[in-house]
């Protein structure tokens, strides 16, 4: 059976490029471990020598994908990018796996793609109507078939061509044999870092993949910036047309690794401190300040350290848990969250709880966890989010459930409380979110709580067309 117990919010995917390196590939396979949060679906490395660029891609984990020699030794070649999925804005099968590589008559392009095109489904149909034959139901390929439309001169150009047609969020990066390029789009929604190691140029989606590399972070890719790096050095363009910055506040709630410093700062503190304001909100008295892991600890620390009330790791996360399971014939209530949850019950039993999560979507799983934590003989259940509430879709590279789904979009807060079950319940208020922000607040995009879309949402369902030839394929 395919599920999920948690109805978290997912992001799209992570990138990876290396130029000047000769592990380039390998060191690549590497940085996408680091970056497997953010897409556990599917994973691909695209490789140069200068002259050819070879590709290699599988659906599931990192080391699923690239755990035999013979995998990564396939992988030659200076230069690379990489890429992990979440299936959004494409189906899950092996022929939306990135990075995506053509041909073209100029030459060999590969891409990897952070974020999500709200006009990708009226490109695609103008050009399917000039003859345009797509291989995937990704939005990724608009950019292919853009850049390999544009009558500009330079591979430089015929990207910006390409990218001064499409809206929505993206970040980049793209490969042939002579440049590495990385482009983070004029709004700045999802997230980009340079970086170096031993005089090799770096690009990722987050700085935890310099870390493991060993790397220095160098600083964001700015929204609007192109870095185009050669074998002449690293240079940096702004071709777009500037736009207010509106990067994404769900990667310091939710998305980002606690270890990595997003749009310049440190992504554990900005959670530890989200709690510390949430402790301010709706104030109880109880024994024990419990977290749910991991993404929830950081805030469940913090509320700890506000409020005066003791920390306990009063649920154990199971990390052997993959993405696919067999319920037993016998149903077994709560069986999802139970294989990946497990309460304390010595921390739990005869007290008063106050469990943080990061964020509430649906409310299932939170209603289970309480149902859980009751069952272990907690008193009284206290549930406090460290985010306000979701109220609407986001269409910039996060797959989120429809408006309808999102509980806090449909039912007041008492009515939430009384569904998952808790005996209070209080989110961190938009607010107090803003005011932690500062005169930074108006660049980020807070629209899954406020409804404040930067870029509208032309809502598109994408296209699944079958390919001519599908390379994976041997016997299409």
């Amino acid at each position: 059976m395919n599920t999920d117990p948690f109805d978290k919010l997912k992001e799209e995917c992570g990138v990876v490029g290396i130029f000047g390196h000769p592990e380039a590939g390998r060191l690549a396979s590497l940085a996408l471990h680091a970056l497997q949060h953010r897409g556990q679906e599917g994973a691909g490395i695209a490789t140069c020598d200068g002259e050819v660029i070879r590709t290699h891609r599988g659906q599931g984990l990192v080391g699923e994908v690239f755990g035999t020699e013979e995998s990564l030794a396939a992988l030659r070649g200076e230069s690379a990018i990489g890429h992990v999925r979440y299936s959004t804005a494409g189906g899950n099968s092996l022929r939306n796996v990135q990075p995506f590589t053509v041909s073209t008559r100029r030459g060999q392009v590969s891409i990897a793609h952070n974020g999500n095109l709200v006009n990708a489904r009226r490109i695609r149909d103008e050009l399917e109507d000039r003859g345009s034959i797509f291989g995937t139901s990704s939005d990724t390929e608009v950019f292919l078939h853009l850049i390999a439309a544009s009558h500009q001169p330079t591979f430089i150009n015929r990207v910006v061509d390409a990218l001064n047609r499409v809206q929505g969020a993206y970040s980049l990066a793209l490969l042939t044999n002579e440049y590495m390029v990385a482009v983070r789009d004029p709004h700045g929604f999802r997230p980009l870092v340079l970086g170096e190691l031993d005089g090799a140029t770096i690009v990722a989606s987050e700085t935890c993949a310099l870390d493991l590399l060993g790397g220095k972070y160098i600083r964001e890719v700015e929204p609007g910036e192109m870095i185009i790096v050669d074998e002449r050095g690293v240079s940096s363009l702004s071709p777009f047309p500037r736009r207010p910055r509106k990067a994404c506040i769900f990667e310091h709630i939710y998305f980002a690794r606690p270890n990595s410093v997003v749009y310049g700062e440190s992504v554990y503190q900005t959670r530890h401190r989200h709690g510390q304001l949430l402790s301010q909100v709706l104030p109880v008295v109880a024994d024990q300040v419990i977290a749910v892991p991991d993404s929830g600890t950081p805030a469940a620390l913090g509320y700890a350290q506000a409020s005066g009330i003791p920390f306990q790791q009063g649920l154990i996360r199971s990390h052997y848990v993959g993405r696919t399971f067999i319920e037993p014939s016998q149903k077994i209530r709560d069986f999802g969250v139970k294989l990946k949850l497990s309460p304390v019950a010595s921390v739990i039993g005869g007290r008063r709880i106050v469990v943080v999560d990061d964020s509430l979507v649906r409310g299932t799983t939170s209603k289970k966890i309480v149902r859980l934590l009751r069952e272990a003989g907690a008193t009284e259940v206290h549930l406090r989010i460290a985010s306000p509430p979701i109220k609407g879709s986001c269409f910039y590279g996060i797959d989120t459930p429809t408006q309808t789904e999102l509980i806090a979009h449909e039912h007041e807060l008492e009515a939430i409380c009384d569904f998952v079950g808790a005996d209070s319940l209080a989110y961190l208020p938009l607010d107090f979110l803003r005011r932690d922000l500062g005169t930074r607040a108006e660049g980020f995009c807070d629209a899954c709580f406020s409804l404040d879309y930067p870029v509208d949402p032309e809502v598109d369902d994408p296209v699944n067309q079958l390919p001519l030839f599908d390379p994976d394929d041997p016997e299409g």
